[in-house]
This record gives structure tokens, sequence and C-alpha cells, in this order.
């Protein structure tokens, strides 16, 4: 029974963390997948961090993954931004207007990453 409660209470704690950081503004995590086979052999998703905040997507790499390519599409094709970047960097984008997105990330290597979010008012 107490080991029950310990186990409720460590979540209950980490989901009320989780929840102060968002409302801090530290945006909505984007869960990054792999898209393409990895060319290097190595998963770099860890490397990559983006969140989405109302209207604004960051995109921060951990690592030096040489000159990457960040794409942002509406799922509709609409809208598309591209930006290139070096890193250790960050990109920001601002996305005016609401609907369903993807971020592709695609390093020097040839690797490609993306993750799906959705932009509301």
């Amino acid at each position: 029974m107490v080991l029950m409660y310990c186990l409720i209470l460590s979540g209950a704690l980490c989901y009320a963390k989780n929840m102060s950081q968002i409302e801090k503004g530290g945006g909505i995590p984007i869960e990054i997948i792999v898209s393409t086979s990895s060319l290097s052999g190595l998963d770099k998703g860890n490397s990559i961090f983006t969140t989405i905040d109302d209207h604004v997507l960051s995109v921060v790499f951990f690592e030096n993954l040489g000159n990457v390519t960040v794409e942002v599409s509406s799922t509709s094709g609409s809208e598309n931004q591209i930006e290139s970047t070096p890193t250790p960097n960050g990109v920001i984008f601002y996305i005016a207007n609401s609907g369903s997105y993807i971020v592709t990330i695609t390093l020097s290597g040839g690797d490609e990453y993306y993750g799906e979010f959705e932009v509301t008012d």
C-alpha cells in the first residue's frame, strides 16, 4: 500500500512540474520521429528539441549536427517556411494561422526527422 502511494505521489508531482513549465512559456514538446533510415547509423532525434507555444515554434539542437534545414508546412500544403542554420543553434518560426502542421528537419548527411503539431487560437 505504501509503495502504491509513493508511485501515485511521484506521478502527480511529475505531472505538476511539467504543467508548470508549460504555463511559464516553455511550450508543449513535439515528439520527433525518424523519417528516413539513418544514413549515418546513429539516431540523432534525442539531440533535437521542439516545442510549440501558442503560434511560436522553437527548434533547438543540443549538439553539433552540421548545417540543418528546418521546414514547417501545413498538412494541407498551403503554407511553407524553410530555414537553414548551423548547429548547435536553434530556429524560431512564427505560425500565423491555426491548423495542423509538420516540422521536418534534414541533417547535412541526409537523415530526416519530423514532428506533427497543432496551432490553435
